[in-house]
């Protein structure tokens, strides 16, 4: 049983927040691309394919930073840091998990197939970045938004130019949220000489979030633009600017915590922009 429970912690069961933050924008690409409700199966699919390859992320995360992550407050009673669970076994894990994702992905078309390959790189890349490179999060960014393009593919057979203006809205919006997670751990990892947008910002940590925020929003805008959505989509968009702004009101006090809590609110704003989209097109 204790066995389990740590199975459980590594795939971050406990926490389902990044489940949310990586299910909203293939809600909102879903929504769009189907101009509506679309068919259950492939709604499904997206999912449970969310579900399991967050988890399976997870797991490669943790694995990448094993060695590090026993030195991180945050961090240091994570199974693999705590040598609860194998290397192996959690190696095996992620493997089982992403051949069930693939699964999935097989019932659905050709053109949605070949884009999984790109989030299983992308997902199994990412851990490691931070070793290299001051813009890990963009690169979790890419992963995250890349159900975007797969929705439209599943959905329609084809990648309009469309998607790929919410596929860049919503790689900024990650890079923005994530920017305030790693500001909770900043001391941590600058003193294991780790990289992040967190520590590349500095004291202009604030001003840039707020910057690549607005550049989310105003991608968000141009989509409803191009796709001639009505005022309910606007009022989500609307409501995301305030819940942002509030978020960045918050960390003016400059602790882990607020950094915390306005990561953890994009959930929020996730959802505003979904009920936005969703009403468009039951009311519009």
């Amino acid at each position: 049983m204790n066995k389990l429970k740590d199975y459980a912690q590594l795939m971050r069961l406990d926490k389902p927040i990044g489940i949310f933050l990586l299910l909203w924008p293939a809600l909102w690409a879903l929504w769009i691309a189907a101009e509506g409700i679309p068919d259950y199966w492939i709604l499904c699919v997206f999912v449970l394919g969310v579900f399991i390859m967050r988890s399976a992320g997870c797991i490669i995360n943790d694995y990448a930073d094993r060695d590090f992550d026993a030195h991180v407050k945050r961090t240091k009673q994570r199974p693999l840091a705590q040598n609860k669970i194998s290397t192996k076994g959690a190696l095996a894990l992620f493997f089982i998990l992403v051949l069930m994702a693939f699964g999935l992905v097989l019932t659905l078309n050709k053109l949605t197939i070949q884009l999984s390959f790109i989030a299983v790189l992308l997902a199994s890349f990412y851990p490691f970045m931070k070793r290299y490179t001051y813009f890990p999060q963009m690169i979790l960014g890419a992963a995250f938004a890349w159900a975007i393009p797969m929705a439209f593919a599943a959905v329609t057979n084809q990648v309009p130019s469309v998607s790929w203006v919410l596929y860049a809205a919503t790689l900024l919006w990650v890079l923005a949220y994530d920017t305030l997670y790693g500001m909770v751990d900043r001391e941590d990892d600058i003193q294991l000489g780790l990289k992040s947008t967190a520590i590349l910002f500095g004291e202009a940590d604030l001003v840039l979030v707020a910057l690549i925020q607005a550049l989310f929003l105003g991608g968000m805008v141009l989509v409803g633009q191009r796709l001639e959505l009505s005022l309910y989509y606007y009022a989500g968009v609307a409501l995301a600017a305030l819940l942002v702004t509030l978020q960045l009101y918050a960390c003016r006090s400059r602790q882990p915590e607020a950094y915390f809590k306005a990561f953890l609110n994009n959930n929020y704003v996730g959802m505003v922009l979904f009920v936005g989209i969703a009403a468009h097109y039951a009311l519009a």
